[in-house]
């Protein structure tokens, strides 16, 4: 068989793509078939993948589940996993907690490698907690390309080495079928609409994040969420939402469920996971209220993770094609700049998407505010969901 400089053949393939000659779903087939079957020199290939192709490293991904992992399968991991040798085991979380409390009780990080993080607040989390690495930029060229608004504020946390890069963001806004509730009673209501009596029975909430629902207790309340003043009002509005609803949701998969099946008809709700829904022609719409709560998720290295490789999963998913893939598949918009790479009409439609690539009209959780208050506010939570 003739061997081929898998750069070269790397090259040629996006050139064609980028020409229209061949769609996204044809590149990364024929992208996995020349890592499979072109020799390593070098470029999107290093070395180490070279010798991955004998040993087979594995890397251990954990993540949320439903069409989020289904786009980070079929467009990152597989065309991954054929161009480099190396096997991702992708396994899904209920939240980061459950990982936390595993990595905590094994003392170890084995069998745990990267993570789809929530952002900030657990990016510090993992940091203050001694499980973060450090990577190499060197070895993820594709990271010049990610938006500074949304890398400055993990480098704030880690100035002298990142352990995570920034991958896509959104936004936990209000979700609501248009059948039940109109878009001019949605935008009166804003975050009250969660608490509207009359619908008592189909409203459902997110159990499993105690700060969410004092987030949305905060609104509720007309207090700044990331300067509360007032913790007993939030989670009295927390008993007035608990008693109106059918049920409290612990996946996106179980969101997107309740919501088909009309189970419910008002939730907060996450703005992908609407996109999906109404990509599948069901009638709910998506609204963020004013201050409504924005985030952005990264993909998180653990200490102890095989380094080298995890790189170049990481410089691999980065790559405009497969972060744009990515960012279609499970319908949040992608981390890489849009004055740098240009996005799809398909992103460009999607809930939170910022054009200006600042990010300066999201609200996001502050974490030394929000992580100083965790322990006894999360008791605070577990009692009011309890029925306390």
């Amino acid at each position: 068989m003739k061997i081929i400089d898998s750069t070269k053949r790397y090259e040629v393939l996006r050139e064609r793509m980028g020409n229209g000659d061949i769609d996204r779903r044809s590149f990364f087939g024929l992208l996995g078939a020349a890592g499979l079957y072109a020799g390593v020199s070098g470029g999107i290939m290093t070395t180490m993948a070279t010798q991955a192709r004998a040993a087979g490293t594995e890397l251990n991904f954990e993540g949320w589940g439903g069409v989020v992992s289904e786009a980070l399968r079929a467009n990152a991991f597989d065309p991954y996993e054929a161009a480099t040798g190396n096997k991702v085991i992708d396994a899904t979380f209920g939240g980061e907690a459950e990982v936390l409390t595993k990595v905590k009780a094994a003392g170890n990080t084995d069998g745990h490698n990267i993570l789809h993080s929530s952002g900030v607040s657990w990016y510090k989390r993992w940091v203050d907690a001694g499980y973060n690495s450090k990577l190499n930029e060197a070895n993820i060229p594709n990271i010049q390309n990610v938006m500074t608004a949304i890398i400055d504020p993990f480098r704030a946390i880690t100035p002298d080495s990142l352990s995570a890069v920034p991958y896509d963001y959104g936004t936990t806004g209000i979700a609501y079928n248009t059948k039940y509730v109109s878009e001019e009673e949605a935008k009166a209501l804003g975050a009250n609409l969660l608490l509207k009596k009359e619908l008592k029975g189909k409203i459902g909430g997110w159990g499993g994040d105690w700060a969410n629902r004092a987030w949305y207790g905060a609104l509720q309340t007309g207090q700044n969420p990331n300067d509360i003043k007032d913790w007993d009002a939030i989670w009295e509005k927390a008993r007035e939402h608990r008693d109106l609803v059918l049920k409290y949701w612990s996946s996106g998969a179980e969101l997107m469920d309740l919501l088909a099946k009309e189970e419910i008809y008002v939730t907060e709700a996450w703005s992908g996971r609407v996109a999906a829904l109404q990509a599948q022609g069901h009638p709910i719409a998506y609204m963020d209220p004013p201050n409504g709560l924005a985030w952005m998720e990264s993909m998180f290295v653990l200490k102890g993770s095989p380094m080298a490789e995890a790189e170049e999963l990481l410089n691999f998913m980065l790559d405009p094609a497969t972060s744009i893939a990515v960012a279609e598949g499970q319908k949040y918009p992608s981390s890489l700049d849009p004055n740098k790479v240009k996005m799809t009409p398909a992103i460009e439609a999607l809930p939170a998407y910022d054009p200006t690539g600042k990010l300066d009209k999201l609200v996001f959780r502050d974490p030394g505010v929000w992580n100083a208050v965790e322990k006894e506010q999360t008791k605070q939570w577990n009692r009011v969901s309890k029925g306390g």
